[in-house]
């Protein structure tokens, strides 16, 4: 996972989702923007610079991407990049990022169905198609995530190793912190010894206890305004949700997982958290100011 540093400067950021960012400028960042529309090129350029004081380098042809990276040491934090470009009508720029590892956020205008699944097959962190007036908003939103999704982090409770690697591959890709339990009593030490987890994403059916009883546990201890927490189960009884619903957890997930639902869910989550704590800080002031 990349390791991102804290920023001088100050940026303050709502996306559309409702996602809220304040801190540091995320402007050290190198961003190559793979594309040779001069419209959308200039008005990503524009976006970035005026929220975060980011400067992108922009590629306009697969030569301009190859020589970014022969020709620069510079590391590329995250690259946005068309599905074709000149000299690359095929595809070939997300195999040549996806090959040197660089992080890819897909800017596309042609989407369907065979066109989703060989985006997926890149592991790229998210992807936004222009077939909307607010997809530069979308696309902004998309960069601040990767940026800053180390800010949070998520503990992945489940007693199968396959199951616990596949979900700390998916969550590291998009730059979230991430521990992992192999089951329930390992997970409450693990939040007792690391406060600042903010996201349980636990498995229902768990050797030791299952999922409703570590929920339970856990909501004795942290309230929905501390902790967010996700049930999954690969089981087809519809009654799972609400049960988990009941003993205090905030979303439940079937496997397998759709990879855009799944990263909606967790980034809703997260936001949800982010607005309760923004919201309470905003009262404690007031009380403050009032006893002043």
């Amino acid at each position: 996972m990349i390791s991102l540093p804290i920023q001088r400067g100050a940026c303050m950021f709502i996306g559309l989702s409702g996602m809220q960012y304040s801190g540091g400028s995320l402007g050290d960042h190198r961003i190559i923007v793979a594309e040779d529309s001069n419209v959308f090129t200039s008005m990503i350029g524009q976006k970035l610079k005026e929220s975060f004081d980011i400067d992108i380098e922009i590629c306009r042809s697969f030569e301009d991407l190859q020589l970014a990276y022969d020709y620069n040491d510079r590391p590329i934090t995250l690259a946005i990049s068309n599905v074709n470009l000149p000299g690359a009508e095929n595809g070939e720029a997300l195999a040549y990022l996806a090959g040197l590892s660089i992080p890819i956020i897909v800017f596309t205008g042609t989407f369907h169905e065979k066109t989703r699944e060989g985006i997926l097959a890149r592991d790229i962190v998210d992807y936004v198609i222009k077939d909307s007036v607010l997809a530069i908003d979308m696309l902004e939103e998309s960069v601040c995530r990767f940026l800053t999704n180390h800010r949070h982090h998520v503990l992945i409770v489940d007693d199968s190793p396959t199951a616990r690697a596949l979900l700390r591959t998916r969550l590291e890709r998009f730059n979230f912190n991430v521990s992992a339990a192999e089951s329930g009593a390992e997970a409450l030490t693990i939040l007792k010894k690391t406060p600042e987890i903010g996201l349980v994403i636990t498995d229902y059916n768990m050797p030791d206890m299952d999922g409703f009883e570590l929920t339970r546990r856990l909501r004795s201890v942290r309230g929905s305004h501390e902790l967010r927490i996700i049930g999954v189960s690969s089981s087809d009884n519809r009654l799972l949700s609400a049960r988990f619903l009941k003993a205090g957890g905030n979303d439940f997930m079937l496997r397998p997982y759709v990879d855009e639902e799944f990263y909606c869910r967790v980034n809703q989550n997260l936001d949800t958290l982010d607005q309760i704590k923004s919201a309470r800080r905003s009262m404690g002031n007031v009380a403050k100011a009032k006893v002043a």
